[in-house]
């Protein structure tokens, strides 16, 4: 799309889409050293605060079905997180994370917060606070 000058704009979605797989390479790069992905990562976040099953979990973190159920099986073959039947469902299987995986994710979450840390030095605090801010807002 082209303003009145003839210079070419980037719309939200490019821009958000270009800052989320630039923040997720970088973020990527210093996770890589503990061996997990960012996906990875988001996994065993949204599964501290309890099990769930595939299904829930798929929607939660958005990643698709066969997608999640790779990053499930490494994480599980690492032992960092378990399967067990659903005590709802007997047909469903709940994901957990293991105590070794929590002992990791706290390594993970330490190293996050030094890469937004020092996202939050170079853009200033309030910047990032404010985007942060507006794009919980978005759907």
């Amino acid at each position: 799309m082209a303003d009145q000058r003839g210079l070419v704009r980037a719309d939200l979605v490019d821009l958000l889409t270009r800052a989320q797989r630039a923040l997720a390479r970088d973020l990527g790069t210093v996770l890589e050293e503990e061996g997990v992905t960012v996906d990875q990562w988001r996994v065993l976040r949204e599964l501290s605060t309890g099990g769930r099953t595939m299904g829930d979990l798929a929607m939660a973190v958005e990643i698709p079905h066969p997608t999640l159920t790779r990053l499930v099986d490494a994480l599980v073959d690492s032992a960092f997180l378990y399967r067990s039947q659903s005590p709802t469902d007997r047909r469903k299987v709940a994901v957990h994370v293991s105590d070794p995986g929590r002992a990791k994710l706290d390594r993970l979450e330490a190293l996050a917060a030094a890469h937004e840390q020092a996202l939050s030095t170079r853009l200033g605090t309030d910047t990032v606070t404010h985007l942060a801010t507006l794009l919980r807002t978005l759907p």
